[in-house]
């Protein structure tokens, strides 16, 4: 696959064209840089905010650890899908994960920060390739456990992942919602697409 074709790489771009286009709004008027572009309640105000926060990020820092995060696993990835699957599963699960975030942060603060940033949808990318690869078929297959058990397994292993990635100012409710979300589309295989070429070199289904 051509470099220009990776859904991966298109999603990089995104995230640099976004960062540039902060970048000369910080300049103009530092405040915009935020609030043009982060999600926060209510989200009616500024709607744009919903996917665009998604490809947004607080600073470089930010930006090169999503951006690292989201080559490792959707090169993998991207590889048993289509670029329109990738890139839907990325903003629908980019934008569900902030929006667990500012509803469900504003219930219990009226002042609940604004998001911004691509790790819910990075962490769903994750999900998915931890429950829809062969290996995690086989070992479920073999247990033949029950909706209610599996539903015990996702909500347990994404609380032991989004407390690993705890730290000050990190959107934890995006984090546990995006990678809850790529568990449960992981096994379901929402993504794959059966073609010759990944049936006979497949990494995850």
């Amino acid at each position: 696959m051509r470099l220009s074709r990776s859904p991966t790489i298109q999603t990089l771009v995104a995230f640099a064209v976004v960062f540039v286009l902060q970048t000369v709004v910080g300049f103009i008027r530092p405040f915009w840089a935020v609030s043009l572009f982060a999600l926060a309640p209510p989200v009616s105000v500024h709607p744009w905010t919903l996917p665009l926060s998604v490809y947004s990020h607080a600073n470089f820092g930010h930006l090169f650890s999503n951006a690292v995060a989201l080559v490792l696993a959707g090169l993998i990835v991207e590889r048993v899908t289509t670029t329109a699957r990738f890139h839907a599963f990325f903003i629908t699960v980019g934008m569900l994960s902030g929006l667990v975030q500012v509803w469900v942060g504003g219930l219990f603060s009226p002042t609940a920060p604004a998001v911004l940033g691509a790790s819910g949808a990075v962490l769903g990318l994750y999900g998915y390739l931890l429950a829809g690869n062969p290996v995690s078929d086989a070992v479920f297959g073999r247990l033949r456990l029950s909706r209610r058990a599996q539903a015990v397994i996702v909500v347990a292993f994404t609380t032991l992942i989004t407390l690993m990635t705890a730290a000050p100012g990190v959107a934890l409710l995006a984090h546990f919602t995006g990678f809850a979300v790529g568990l449960i589309a992981g096994r379901l295989h929402i993504l794959r697409v059966e073609t010759q070429a990944t049936s006979n070199d497949r990494a995850v289904q």
